[in-house]
């Protein structure tokens, strides 16, 4: 399945790793999830199928717009958009924040698709839910 070859992957590329952690928030854990490591095509692939699998076979409600955090979770948004329409034919999309405002070009802090409708977010790692809550401050 998707999920066991993701697993599989993150832990033969070290993206997985298991011993004593402490995590950015303090709280120790016995596994470590590198989302850094996720540089290749091989490995974001295989990543984002798993993603596009667990979104599409999910009790998820329908959903129109994936939004990825900066910085980790932009990558995911996209190859998992992308790899959600190769397997269901869904056409989502994706849009994520800049942590800086940007005042040339198109500006703003938002990328991408509009923010309407059902938005799912998408990132590497969920442990205090910090990022989960900055993110819904800026949805």
């Amino acid at each position: 399945s998707a999920k066991i070859a993701f697993i599989e992957a993150a832990i033969e590329h070290g993206v997985l790793l298991f011993g004593n952690f402490t995590l950015k928030s303090g709280r120790q854990s016995p596994y470590f999830f590198n989302a850094g490591l996720l540089y290749s095509s091989s490995l974001l692939s295989t990543t984002a199928q798993a993603y596009a699998k667990v979104l599409s076979s999910s009790r998820i409600p329908d959903f129109d717009v994936l939004f990825g955090p900066a910085y980790k979770g932009i990558s995911l948004a996209a190859v998992s958009a992308v790899s959600l329409y190769q397997q269901t034919g869904k056409d989502i999309g994706y849009c994520y924040n800049r942590k800086e405002k940007k005042d040339h070009g198109e500006g703003g802090t938002m990328v991408g698709a509009p923010l309407k409708g059902r938005i799912v977010i998408i990132d590497d790692v969920l442990t205090s839910g910090k990022a989960i809550r900055e993110a819904i401050d800026i949805l």
